[in-house]
């Protein structure tokens, strides 16, 4: 049985073409590619990448400099983290909401809107494996390139599962049978009829939104467009912690807010969600609005 798409770039002693974190006495990170012949510089002196070709994962290489450096292979956190961009990417944190709040399983067949720099896709591509369909959306032919060329680097080449493109999801979008659509985009509103038609019953749209005016305009959308359970919105934060003896403490930075992430679940056809229960208070709708909840939240 041969193994999964890139997971032999994952384990075993380092090879030309593998990537190399190094970490220097200060904790900080240096990424390159294993090339034979070549050398790696910094202020602190260089060494030889022939001294890491065929070395263990977890090796101690020292510089001209007498400086030593930590020899790992990057996590995929600390991959998306430091690859090339063109727009933003998806912040390890919220990737790892997505994968287990959206339940993305083994062989599941995922659409994927606003591809970005490919951090996401690099995400749902590993855990849904070679037998699952990743198709990703993407309005920008040049974000489309700087994600392919993240995503094939990292897996060593073409993932089997995977189809970028290049265009708008509500005007393109012809997958069935979807199990999971996740929106990382400006307007989601805009294609929530269309992914709606492609969801199976019981499946998980997911949207990643910047601002509260998205969050809300989002949430009342799928409110209004009447074939998905009642959603759920969240955001997470990020806090390290400081430990050296007795001296335990927060750090002073953390990673707070990137973006809001909400969930709700595709209801079987023809079926009506359940009437919220919980009242919105008082003036959280204008006197105009006709929606849904328009009388309060009574049913009546």
């Amino acid at each position: 049985m041969s193994e999964p798409t890139g997971a032999a770039r994952r384990r075993g002693p380092f090879k030309v073409g593998d990537q190399v974190q190094l970490t220097d006495p200060k904790g900080r990170h240096y990424t390159f590619t294993l090339e034979a012949g070549k050398n790696f510089h910094t202020h602190k002196g260089s060494f030889p990448h022939d001294e890491l070709i065929g070395a263990p994962e977890g090796s101690v290489v020292r510089t001209t400099g007498n400086v030593a450096y930590l020899a790992l292979r990057p996590l995929l956190p600390d991959y998306v983290l430091s690859m090339p961009r063109g727009a933003a990417v998806v912040y390890p944190k919220d990737a790892g909401q997505i994968l287990a709040f959206a339940d993305i399983f083994p062989g599941a067949r995922v659409v994927e809107a606003g591809v970005g720099s490919g951090s996401l896709s690099s995400f749902l591509l590993r855990a849904i494996g070679d037998q699952g369909m990743l198709h990703s959306y993407e309005r920008r032919e040049d974000f489309a390139e700087i994600a392919r060329g993240n995503v094939e680097r990292y897996f060593g080449g073409p993932h089997p599962a995977w189809q970028l493109t290049v265009g708008d999801l509500q005007d393109n979008l012809s997958d069935t049978d979807v199990d999971r659509v996740i929106l990382d985009m400006l307007a989601p509103w805009e294609c929530l009829e269309a992914v709606s038609k492609a969801l199976v019953p019981g499946g998980i749209l997911c949207c990643y939104v910047a601002t509260t005016t998205q969050l809300a305009r989002t949430v009342e959308s799928i409110r209004e467009i009447g074939c998905f359970n009642e959603p759920t919105a969240w955001e997470t934060m990020i806090r390290n912690w400081h430990i050296e003896g007795l001296a335990v403490r927060p750090d002073h930075r953390m990673i707070g807010h990137t973006g809001f992430l909400l969930t709700a679940r595709r209801l079987a056809d023809g079926v009506e969600p359940p009437m919220r229960r919980r009242r919105p208070a008082k003036g959280a709708y204008g006197e105009d609005y006709t929606g849904p909840n328009a009388d309060g939240g009574t049913g009546r």
